[in-house]
């Protein structure tokens, strides 16, 4: 008869073998992820830094203006959107904190960006992971003006409430180039960094996970919150990574999964849609509360749109397969 004590022996004399396999492939496929990253990361960063420098950025508010009534938004809306967009949730924070709008205001433009942010990286790690990176871009932008939309009419905003000031404008770059380039290169290596301590630990217990077989057990208890958000169980990890980390520190993890594991492709789908509206749910909604928007904005809108988005999609590939099912059994019956 096996005791307690042999049992336990038993079980590390089993696991060790694996456990060093295991860290060590985390940390190859977490290398592979981290140096993939840094090629979107760094020449991104540095091209989008040389427009915020140069000012070319803050001239293409004239793309925007055109639907900023639409959305309730004063011009000079524009120019933290379009920060937004290319330089992420920060480059939108920073706008606001030195714009003088109007709560109502600084909340659609929260809802905006929350949404749509980091739009180029962002759609480079979707296309790496199984989806068309032009069609997410272009879903995610869409899907920012819809929801600020509806939440504008929702409150009652309008553009010309009391807030901005005429011609208000983001404040001027009047750094050395060096001195810029130098700020530029400390503020990347950071976020490189951040990026390096976040990748490496989480390859290497997803590879573990892998290997001792306990992924199922991560999994299990998400079920019913994937159901209520109209996704695949199968799509769990890749979901927790971008609802926790993002697309941008998540992205090995999620790129590697998607590669290593066959999705059937409207799950793919789905998930991709849900996270492209509804990811980084703690660290990115954060960064507003120190502006004073309400948390109802910061969190609500976007996940009741990733929810209506993905019941939708489900909706609409059921009625195509549908319709596909008639027309085919309507010919075979003429024939």
């Amino acid at each position: 008869m096996t005791t307690k004590n042999e049992t336990t022996v038993l079980k590390d004399e089993i696991a060790a073998p694996r456990l060093m396999p295991g860290i060590r492939n985390g940390l190859k496929k977490g290398w592979h992820g981290f140096i993939w990253l840094l090629k979107i990361i760094v020449p991104v960063s540095f091209a989008t830094g040389l427009l915020v420098y140069s000012g070319i950025i803050y001239q293409l508010d004239f793309l925007l203006n055109p639907v900023m009534t639409w959305m309730g938004l004063p011009a000079s809306g524009a120019l933290v959107i379009i920060a937004g967009i290319f330089t992420g949730i920060y480059g939108t924070v920073a706008a606001l904190s030195v714009m003088p709008f109007a709560m109502e205001h600084m909340i659609l433009l929260a809802v905006f960006t929350l949404i749509c942010h980091n739009l180029i990286q962002e759609s480079m790690v979707q296309g790496r992971s199984g989806i068309n990176p032009f069609f997410a871009a272009g879903f995610r932008l869409a899907a920012a003006f819809v929801v600020t939309f509806l939440c504008a009419k929702f409150m009652g905003v309008t553009p010309d409430m009391a807030g901005p000031l005429a011609g208000a404008t983001l404040p001027a770059q009047d750094l050395a180039f060096t001195a810029w380039l130098a700020g530029w290169a400390v503020d990347t290596l950071k976020l490189v960094v951040q990026i390096f301590c976040i990748i490496m630990p989480l390859m290497i217990l997803m590879e573990l996970a892998r290997v001792f077989h306990v992924i199922d057990f991560i999994i299990r208890p998400l079920g019913p919150v994937l159901a209520f958000l109209g996704l695949d169980r199968s799509c769990g990890m890749l979901w927790m990574t971008a609802a926790v980390f993002g697309l941008a520190y998540g992205s090995a993890v999620i790129v590697e999964e998607t590669r290593a594991h066959s999705y059937e492709p409207e799950s793919l789908t789905r998930l991709h849609l849900s996270i492209g509206i509804n990811h980084a749910m703690i660290e990115d909604p954060a960064l507003f509360l120190p502006l004073g928007i309400p948390v109802f904005w910061l969190w609500i809108p976007r996940l009741v749109a990733a929810i209506l988005v993905t019941y939708t999609f489900t909706l609409f590939t059921a009625l195509r397969r549908s319709y596909a099912q008639r027309t085919g059994h309507k010919k075979i019956r003429n024939y």
